[in-house]
């Protein structure tokens, strides 16, 4: 009698293009698990998966909730081992209040971090979805580095720093959370390495996404053009470009690589240091 190996299962939270991009690249033959908070975007996602040959089931998540993020592990965990984890929710500065973005996008990630570092499978990898614009904030001191690296999860957002009285706006929340985020997969990373798997950030630029296009056409919109016409490489990205990142990352080829943040941006964030866009 034929013995079925277990089945490895591919957790991509937010349905957005990005999200999609890299399942696409490393869910051959493995089932996805789409958590999105608009349970008719995961559904929408799913028929483009399904349609392309991969099985998938959907779910509604909410990250910022300890109970919903629980209840999608266990989701997860019932239809076989957990080999990957694609964490591409958020919310961007023009979408949301500087709470709302602290609460999703830095609480929420050092949430699913912590939650799926629990289960994640022997050999199994993760992406976090960062920002080139935690590139582009300005240096922290070493203490709040640390605070945002290794604060437990339920005391993060009471961190001063954090407090309202001392985040400017919804943008500076943003580059806050994305550079946490970043510091968050490094410190995650040495607890996922004791279960043999692994965790890294992408930090795309401006990725061409219904997300950009809302900062496109939004009030930031003159700046975010500025940016692309500056930059070394003079284009906006693409999903697929982010994909074939991701699929490094999460594959035999980047065995080698956790805990890092990759930046890619097409050169806004050197051009913001060093040329054109300087401050």
């Amino acid at each position: 009698m034929k013995n079925n190996p277990p089945t490895n299962v591919i957790v991509v939270i937010g349905a957005g293009a990005i999200g999609q991009a890299i399942a696409r690249r490393v869910s051959a033959g493995k089932h996805i698990v789409l958590g999105d908070l608009r349970q008719e975007n995961a559904d929408a996602a799913a028929i483009t998966l399904s349609d392309a040959g991969f099985r998938v089931s959907t779910t509604k998540v909410d990250v910022s909730s300890r109970v919903s993020v629980q209840a999608l592990v266990d989701n997860a965990k019932s239809l076989g081992e957990v080999s990957g984890v694609i964490h591409a929710a958020g919310v961007s500065p023009s979408q949301a209040s500087l709470e709302t973005i602290l609460k999703v996008d830095l609480y929420g990630t050092a949430l699913v971090l912590e939650e799926f570092g629990n289960v994640i499978a022997p050999g199994g990898s993760g992406i976090v979805i960062a920002s080139q614009s935690g590139h582009r904030l300005p240096p922290l001191s070493g203490e709040q580095n640390a605070a945002l690296a290794t604060t437990p999860v339920e005391e993060l957002l009471k961190l001063p720093f954090l407090q309202p009285e001392q985040v400017k706006d919804s943008l500076h929340a943003y580059q806050l959370s994305k550079r946490g985020n970043s510091l968050r997969v490094m410190a995650e990373a040495v607890r996922w390495g004791k279960r043999g798997a692994r965790v890294n950030t992408i930090s795309p630029g401006i990725i061409i996404t219904p997300l950009a296009n809302d900062e496109l056409n939004g009030p930031r919109g003159p700046g975010y053009r500025r940016m692309i016409d500056l930059s070394p490489a003079g284009r906006a990205g693409t999903p697929d470009e982010v994909g074939t990142v991701g699929a490094l990352l999460m594959g035999a080829d980047g065995a080698f690589i956790t805990g890092s943040d990759f930046l890619m941006d097409g050169g806004v964030t050197a051009a913001y240091w060093f040329g054109e866009l300087a401050p």
